[in-house]
């Protein structure tokens, strides 16, 4: 409680206060313009320290973690998941991209955007853009159901 008290007046202190990617990359413009170059650099909330601490720490971390905090340094691009996606359903681009409701069609699209949120670590956002649907479809389709490992598999090494 002292130590609280004493922090309280000696108040805010702006040299405290945020921090982490966004302070050390120039503000949320500056993350924006990393993610436009398709750089993403590491971080995570629960690590304290800039890109190099964070990535010593992930070097140490085993697979597991790695792939929970999605921070691929190198992913497919959403395209190229689409082509792949694609060829195992027999489907088009066109039909993936398109509001078909056929039940291929719809396989397709969840194994699409499950790997793109779940395995690859794009944002529901981002691949609601891509597939021209709504970011509460892709939020949907996402929770329903667990990625599966194969799944998950068959589209990280290719």
């Amino acid at each position: 409680m002292k130590f609280v008290e004493e922090g309280i007046k000696i108040g805010r202190r702006p040299e405290l206060v945020g921090g982490g990617l966004i302070r050390s990359a120039g503000g949320r413009s500056g993350v924006l313009a990393l993610r436009r170059r398709g750089e993403r650099p590491a971080s995570d909330e629960r690590i304290l320290g800039d890109g190099e601490l964070v990535e010593k720490v992930l070097e140490e971390w085993d697979e597991v973690g790695k792939v929970n905090l999605r921070l691929n340094r190198v992913r497919t691009s959403l395209s190229l998941l689409a082509q792949q996606v694609c060829e195992n359903w027999g489907a088009t681009m066109g039909e993936l991209r398109s509001g078909s409701r056929r039940q291929l069609i719809l396989k397709a699209r969840e194994e699409f955007a499950q790997v793109a949120v779940k395995g690859l670590g794009y944002s529901g956002a981002e691949v609601a853009r891509y597939l021209g649907v709504t970011g509460s479809c892709v939020t949907r389709i996402v929770a329903e159901r667990e990625l599966p490992e194969e799944v998950r598999l068959r589209y990280q090494n290719r």
